[in-house]
């Protein structure tokens, strides 16, 4: 059907979800038709393991309509439950021509953020490094640092290099979990056993495996407030 219409040119067919993760960093298509279920990681994974490479325009495409209300909080331009009709499949090209014509750095911006709330909703952080993507736990990540361009992830006896600055990594994590604590370093609220002074009015936070981490005069307060509303 994509054939019928000259102004789009198809670049790949995926099998399932990790081959499409492949195609569509390598690519970078300006609009993907999505599957929901598929092997090897569903269409939300997908899109969690790409946002941080290419962000395509998305139509999902699937047999189950359960998933319509959160593939269209995933910001996808249409949604076509299976089987459709031509008549319907190219109203839905219609309405992504306009959108790929119309996007701006604000609406990829909204997208990545819907993108990152599909993310905390499965309680999961998507990590791409150089080789490959990883899928953790939010719970498994103890702290975070910056080093350099990259930002370096602690997770139990497990270390992820991300290449991403850390205030800009800081935008993907769930506010209620994670915490800044110095200007370098991001720390799962879970992980802390405890805060002590350390003289000359400095602290220092000490996570529950031993490791003692500087807490930031200017972050003080945010810590001492984010303490105070768990439960």
């Amino acid at each position: 059907m994509l054939k019928a219409d000259s102004g789009f040119k198809v670049l790949a067919e995926c099998p399932d979800g990790h081959s499409a993760i492949k195609a569509i960093s390598g690519h970078k298509p300006d609009l993907v038709f999505l599957d929901v279920q598929m092997p090897g990681t569903d269409g939300f994974g997908v899109l969690e393991a790409v946002v941080s490479v290419h962000l395509p325009s998305i139509i999902f495409a699937t047999a189950h309509d359960q998933y319509a209300l959160k593939a269209f909080d995933a910001h996808a331009v249409d949604y076509l439950l299976k089987p459709f009709k031509r008549e319907r499949f190219f109203e839905s090209l219609a309405q992504a021509k306009k959108v790929i014509l119309k996007r701006g750095t604000h609406e990829e911006e909204k997208l990545r953020a819907l993108v990152r709330h599909v993310s905390d909703d499965r309680g999961r952080l998507v990590i791409r490094t150089d080789r490959k993507t990883v899928f953790l736990r939010s719970a498994e990540v103890e702290w975070i640092e910056a080093a350099g361009n990259y930002v370096r992830i602690h997770a139990g006896d497990r270390t992820y290099d991300v290449r991403e600055k850390i205030s800009e990594f800081e935008h993907t994590l769930d506010p209620a979990r994670f915490v800044r604590i110095h200007r370098s370093i991001i720390v799962n609220l879970d992980a802390i056993r405890e805060q002590q002074g350390y003289g000359g009015g400095e602290f220092i936070v000490i996570l529950r495996n031993g490791k003692e981490l500087p807490l930031g005069r200017t972050y003080r307060d945010t810590l001492d407030n984010l303490v105070k509303r768990s439960p």
